[in-house]
């Protein structure tokens, strides 16, 4: 298992408990020695027990350079280089790490979300070094396809799409993983398995970007966006998402960006989607400005702000690619003097924010900024003379 991040660790830990011998492997040594203790270094349910589990049977190992194996599975970061151009460093490094290991009969699978085409150019690479492996192993690729904070059952249970560079490979890797998942195996080609990722995370980018425009214009219009939508999904043909602060994660913020960038002319709904999603951020971190400058004028001293969240979604510790964390940044460039309280109550410290207990920071604060939806939260009280900004339909 090449990557031991919020997909490698637990697809690790979902195979070792079918007594499969897996050898983890990570570039970070502190990930490394925390797994190989039983622990986990990421906050997901169900996750601590299967890998104390799996370490203590003996059937899942850390190391830091990989180990010859029968299946060799790709789950590394693929993030962006400039312009939102995807760079596949990552899988070709650990591609090439385990160049020396392969041999006849072995089984190389891509999990990583990549750029159509990735696979085939991880079989050139590695036939281009090791021609005498030409047709004598199998390639495929298969996305994941889990929810953060559900990640150990969807693993089992979600279907799975399944492409690989011909059809022995295809029918390959469905053997695999016919093994650990309970969910149906779709057959199709490597190309049309990377695109079929892409293009899930792009639908609900576009449909969240619409939500998200609905909430600009309504709050010109003087209308209740929540009340809105809750109306209009009434339609039996109507199904409209809830608006945010932005859109955030390691998938539904950046997937579009690898269709952009391959087919800019043809992918014009899907790009404007992240342009819109990316500008309700800048929105947020705008409306607080405005409302500290209002309190200012009206009270006669700076607000005590509470910026409540920095996940980039309810109920998980994971801040990738945040709206939340990005709003708090920006609004932060404008500090003067105003005192802040930074909430995520998902984690205990953050490397940059000093955070405050989420009851603690509502009670200090004149202005109470909704970023996510966490439940603690909606505990707090929603009649208040304070001035709240709900960007996430908290008290909707």
């Amino acid at each position: 298992m090449m990557g031991l991040g919020y997909i490698g660790l637990p697809t690790a830990a979902l195979i070792a408990g079918k007594k499969t011998m897996v050898n983890g492997v990570d570039v970070n040594p502190k990930v490394v020695n925390t797994i190989n203790q039983g622990k986990v270094h990421i906050v997901e349910p169900d996750l601590e027990e299967a890998v104390s589990k799996a370490v203590e049977e003996g059937f899942l190992k850390a190391h830091l350079e990989p180990k010859e194996a029968d299946a060799y599975l790709i789950v590394v970061p693929t993030p962006f280089k400039e312009k939102n151009e995807p760079d596949i460093s990552y899988v070709e490094a650990a591609t090439k790490a385990i160049l020396p290991l392969l041999k006849e009969g072995d089984l190389y699978i891509i999990e990583s979300t990549s750029p159509i085409g990735t696979t085939e150019k991880m079989k050139d690479l590695i036939f281009d070094a090791r021609p005498e492996l030409d047709g004598k192993i199998y390639m495929a690729y298969c996305p994941e396809r889990v929810l953060p904070g559900n990640v150990m059952y969807e693993l089992v249970h979600n279907d799975r799409v399944i492409g690989g560079i011909d059809e022995a490979s295809t029918q390959k890797a469905v053997d695999f993983y016919s093994e650990y998942v309970q969910g149906k195996l779709h057959h199709t080609n490597a190309r049309t398995a990377e695109m079929c990722k892409l293009v899930e995370n792009s639908s609900r980018d576009v449909q969240i970007a619409f939500a998200n425009e609905l909430s600009l214009i309504c709050d010109k219009a003087g209308i209740n966006v929540w009340e809105l939508i809750e109306l209009a999904n009434k339609h039996p043909r109507v199904n409209i998402l809830q608006p945010g602060c932005g859109v955030g994660g390691h998938c539904i913020a950046v997937d579009p960006y690898f269709i952009v960038s391959d087919y800019p002319m043809e992918s014009k709904i899907i790009g404007t989607a992240r342009e819109i999603n990316n500008y309700k951020s800048f929105w947020c971190a705008e409306k607080v400005q405005t409302e500290k400058l209002k309190f200012e004028l009206e009270h006669g001293y700076k607000p005590r702000v509470a910026l409540m969240g920095l996940a980039f979604k309810p109920n998980i510790d994971d801040l990738r690619e945040s709206p939340a964390k990005y709003i708090v940044q920006k609004v932060l460039q404008n500090v003067n003097n105003e005192e802040y309280f930074i909430v995520e109550p998902n984690i205990e410290s953050h490397h940059i924010f000093k955070l405050t207990n989420y009851m603690d920071a509502f009670e200090k604060a004149d202005i109470v900024v909704y970023l996510v939806a966490h439940d603690e939260f909606k505990e707090l009280p929603g009649n208040t003379s304070k001035k709240i900004l709900d960007f996430c339909g908290v008290l909707k």
